[in-house]
């Protein structure tokens, strides 16, 4: 006897037997089904032989359902099972918020909050009995320090980096466009200019990766005098390097030969088909003092651009091995980009995404210590990414020590993301995250540019609000006490008494003893990105140092 399971495969056999007499017994019409009961008589056959899936020999036929609705569980939950707080890594909420606020619809919300207001993950930032009338300040933040020629005036909210290759150029169009009209930047992402961002208009961030795209020499490294060309272009109006990205940190990347198109080719300054690495570390520097020098080189050959880097923080002692180069050489970046490590990317492995890197909170207040205890924060201003796209999420990063604030994955909804999750796959269902051209085409670029515009404008309306409502007159009056923590159970702390602030050249005293910063300082040296010494070796020097 057969077992219950192959149920399904024996009544596509028996029916396709009883429609192939009924075809001779009573109409030519049964043909139909029996053309079907075959086909999925043979398919039982095929499932029983096969050996890949063992799913399918024990239930055939029926077994293919299970593959089917795993194809389709993202949009099951998306549009049938997920609450207004559910969904990762944006909840159905956040997401309705971007695209209210691009469409100019009113972004309100009925009866009340549906957080969990006692959750230890909750945070808030406290109102004033005494508001401030809204401000008619565009919100703005000039970046350049001592040894910039050309400083710029940033929106305190922009567009992160995503390169043309990772997004369609119509997507980079309709970004760039909307940039354009709302007067803040574009970040190239590490694929460099393409023609769809000169074609926008707008003002760009040039980031340069380790692959060196837009200024590349033949055998991968930096080419001085092809980046001289690139950034003497006045939509350029800064260059990041990137060191590391919160989706991936420490990860290099491989564009196969068949996805380098001649478009991508143009812009990143490759050949035409042929595979192209970009390394895990750059060829241009590997210290810290050679970090800065190769700032220094950039700033000159920019014509004294803004020069910056981002990075995701990872281990401790090589930022601080950066700042030590910085107090030894006075060369100093214009701007740091602290990137969380709850950024998004088109792909990445799970243990990178997931497990590796500093999120944002902790990242952003190092940094931010690290230059304050150093006497360097005046000179170099610092902006943060990771999963940003609120008024409050602005307002509370500002608090922990960022000047502005990047946004991807918002902008992406702008315009017109889904949150499909199939980046990787060149079938994203808007025209986003894809090469197809077919699939570019859905995405207009008029209308998306302007939903672009409404999203940055609204969101800084909202964070003007926000601001006043909280007894400010601009949202860099938000400091650590005003951002609010759950800490365990009980304890409610700002974020001033919640995690560590370091005082003014704090770090230079001959000792310290600070939680988290001083062993760290101590294996630091400005020479070299490993350490000097071993971590039990610094933390018993450093407790010498403090007793003596």
């Amino acid at each position: 006897m057969f077992p219950a399971r192959y149920f399904v495969f024996l009544l596509c056999l028996f029916l396709t037997l009883v429609s192939f007499i009924l075809i001779f017994a009573w109409n030519v019409h049964f043909l139909w089904p029996f053309a079907v009961f075959t086909a999925l008589s043979v398919t039982g056959v095929l499932d029983l032989s096969q050996s890949k899936h063992s799913v399918l020999r024990n239930y055939p036929v029926i077994g293919h359902f299970r593959f089917l609705f795993e194809a389709i569980r993202p949009e099951l939950r998306q549009y049938f099972f997920e609450s207004n707080q559910d969904g990762r890594p944006f909840s159905r909420e956040r997401r309705s918020m971007v695209y209210d606020r691009a469409k100019n619809i009113e972004d309100v919300l009925p009866f009340g909050t549906e957080l969990d207001v006692y959750d230890n993950a909750y945070g808030w930032v406290n109102h004033s009995i005494n508001p401030k009338p809204e401000t008619h300040d565009d919100l703005r933040v000039t970046i350049g320090g001592p040894d910039c020629k050309q400083p710029y005036s940033a929106s305190l909210f922009n567009i992160s980096a995503m390169s043309f290759g990772s997004l369609s150029g119509n997507a980079i169009l309709a970004l760039n466009k909307g940039a354009k009209a709302g007067n803040f930047y574009h970040d190239t992402g590490e694929g460099s200019v393409s023609r769809y961002h000169r074609e926008g208009g707008g003002d760009l961030v040039w980031e340069l990766g380790s692959g060196y795209f837009g200024c590349r020499a033949e055998d991968g490294t930096f080419d001085a005098e092809k980046f001289k060309t690139q950034a003497a272009n006045p939509q350029i109006k800064m260059i990041e390097i990137k060191m590391s990205q919160g989706a991936k940190p420490g990860h290099g990347g491989v564009l196969p030969g068949p996805k380098v198109t001649e478009e991508i080719a143009e812009a990143r300054g490759i050949p035409v088909g042929k595979e192209c690495v970009s390394p895990a570390s750059h060829s241009a520097f590997s210290t810290p003092l050679e970090l800065l020098d190769f700032i220094a080189r950039l700033r000159e050959l920019s014509g004294g651009k803004p020069i910056g880097f981002k990075l995701c923080v990872g281990h401790r002692w090589e930022f601080m091995a950066i700042v030590k180069a910085m107090l030894k050489t006075g060369v100093k970046p214009d701007f740091i980009v602290v990137d969380g490590a709850e950024g998004g990317t088109g792909a990445a492995p799970v243990e990178f995404a997931n497990r590796l890197g500093t999120p944002l909170r902790q990242g952003l207040s190092f940094v931010h210590n690290c230059l304050v205890g150093t006497g360097l924060r005046d000179d170099i201003k610092l902006a943060a990414s990771g999963k940003l796209i609120s008024a409050y999420d602005i307002a509370g990063t500002m608090a922990l020590g960022a000047d502005w604030v990047n946004s991807a994955r918002g902008f992406m909804f702008a315009v017109g993301c889904i949150q499909s999750q199939s980046c990787h796959t060149n079938r994203c269902p808007t025209g986003v995250a894809t090469q197809d051209p077919k699939r570019q085409q859905a995405l207009d670029v008029p209308d998306k540019s302007q939903r672009v515009a409404n999203f940055h404008r609204n969101t800084l309306r909202s964070l003007k609000a926000f601001t006043a409502a909280s007894g400010f007159d601009h949202p860099s009056e938000f400091e650590p006490e005003h951002f609010y923590l759950r800490e365990g159970n009980r304890a409610i702390m700002p974020a001033s008494a919640a995690l560590t602030w370091l005082k003014r050249g704090e770090l230079l005293d001959e000792a310290h003893n600070i939680p988290a910063y001083s062993t760290y300082w101590e294996m630091a040296v400005a020479d070299s990105f490993h350490p000097a010494k071993s971590l039990a070796t610094a933390k018993a020097l450093q407790q010498h140092k403090v007793g003596h």
